[in-house]
């Protein structure tokens, strides 16, 4: 699946399941909220969560569960997006321009 595909199945999910018509500060809450979760998924893998209350679980566990935060955050953006008109690949694009922009080399 490339990414005009992802970006519109996404699109095609989340209006199914009524997520699309959240008010779009629900919606940056609800990125703020996965973003946290990417940053615990990433402790779990680098220094572990020391809690005699979690279960320690395996590196490929960890990474999984990295993985699917990452999602989350994707699915996320893909709709604030959507909302706007706005294509993954104009995203791509434009943050390539601006970072080659940024730093080229002189």
């Amino acid at each position: 699946m490339d990414v005009a595909e992802f970006q519109q199945w996404v699109n095609d999910y989340y209006q199914n399941r009524g997520w699309s018509e959240l008010d779009i500060f629900i919606r940056i809450g609800f990125l703020a909220e996965e973003t946290g979760e990417v940053a615990r998924a990433i402790r779990a893998l680098e220094i572990g969560r020391d809690r005699p209350d979690e279960v320690t679980e395996s590196f490929l566990n960890n990474r999984k569960a990295l993985v699917e935060e990452l999602g989350d955050v994707l699915g996320n953006v893909i709709v604030i997006a959507n909302k706007y008109n706005i294509s993954l690949e104009e995203v791509f694009n434009s943050h390539k321009e601006k970072l080659s922009k940024r730093y080229a080399h002189k």
